[in-house]
């Protein structure tokens, strides 16, 4: 698909300096810049590449004036960073604009789907199963028995979402994501093996939750593992049988939550973050990266380290642990000279 400078002028409300008519089918950066490509200049480090890019349109701030001649055609917006987000915001609605049903695919009894749904090749979806309209369903993906997904929401390739789920509006599950696992439950018997113990409960993520690709949330033993509303997963995170995570927290990559803990809203958790189980986590918490969590934690704390600190702590002590050997040395260096008073 093309657009012309002045349609993308109109969208942006912005004005073209130089050819109207300049057609653009894909978008790049100023420094990799091609033929019938769209790109945009915010950062001033990156003015040089504006008088060399191949791209045939470029979207400049209203401020920018070039000081030498330029090959592109310019489209002068109030924020050019800001009106490239919109664009890509577009670009990928477009992109992600799939419609119909592709063959072969599986569907169960008693299912209920809604209007205007993708149904990629090979999904399977099983009995009784509800998807509200606009959903889009991509090749390869399991849905299964029981499973509610709301209005609006995306399973992409290889998402996996198991019997009992509730998938709320406007989520997006991405490719190789697992929800409503077995809960990791075992009990040691008399003979030092495990014994499986049923994980019977659901996954409950409510409206305008991202789960990354690979990231597993497993299903309760009993009752739910519930993800509120607005929540953002990263990649390859592992939340346990029963968790809880409150409203419009974030989570960063490689984060480990452990059964039955109860994550706050707005909180902002790093990457490789471990959490043990049954812990209370408050709202507006911040965790730094490769933090080790093993106490409840109040509203508003930063922590860091592992176990962890409260971050301006952590910071005060790390000056300490980097000059351990050097403090170790004037220790040594000190028992040495008190001995020697003492010997006199």
């Amino acid at each position: 698909m093309k657009f012309k400078a002045s349609q993308i002028a109109e969208v942006l409300e912005g004005r073209v300096v130089g050819n109207p008519e300049a057609e653009v089918s894909k978008l790049s950066k100023i420094e990799e810049g091609e033929k019938e490509s769209l790109s945009f200049l915010s950062n001033p480090k990156y003015t040089p590449y504006i008088y060399k890019t191949k791209a045939t349109i470029v979207i400049v701030n209203e401020t920018f004036e070039p000081e030498k001649e330029v090959s592109c055609t310019m489209i002068k917006v109030a924020d050019a960073y800001k009106s490239f987000s919109k664009l890509l915001a577009f670009y990928n609605e477009v992109k992600m604009n799939k419609e119909g049903r592709e063959e072969p695919h599986f569907i169960g009894e008693n299912v209920t789907i809604g209007e205007n749904i993708y149904l990629g090749a090979f999904a399977y979806i099983g009995n009784n199963v509800t998807i509200g309209d606009n959903v889009k369903i991509y090749p390869n993906a399991y849905i299964g028995d029981n499973v509610t997904i709301g209005d609006n929401s995306t399973v992409f390739t290889g998402g996996i979402i198991n019997s009992e789920s509730v998938i709320g509006n406007e989520c997006t599950i991405h490719s190789g994501a697992t929800i409503g696992a077995d809960g990791f439950g075992f009990a040691p018997n008399g003979n030092g093996e495990y014994d499986k113990i049923p994980q019977i409960g659901n996954v409950i993520i409510e409206d305008k939750v991202d789960v990354g690709a690979a990231t597993t949330i497993d299903r309760a033993t009993l009752g739910s593992t519930i993800i509120r509303k607005g929540v953002k997963l990263d990649n390859q995170i592992q939340i346990a049988h029963n968790v809880e995570i409150g409203e419009n927290t974030v989570i960063a990559a490689q984060t480990g939550i452990a059964g039955s803990s109860k994550i706050g809203k707005n909180c902002m958790i790093g990457g490789q973050v471990g959490i043990a189980g049954h812990l209370i986590i408050g709202d507006n918490v911040k965790i730094q990266a490769q933090a080790g969590i093993g106490r409840n934690v109040k509203d508003n704390e930063v922590l860091q380290g592992s176990p962890a600190l409260p971050y301006g702590e952590y910071n005060k002590s790390y000056v300490h642990f980097k000059n351990l050997s050097k403090l170790v040395s004037k220790i040594d260096q000190l028992e040495k000279e008190i001995k020697a008073l003492k010997d006199k």
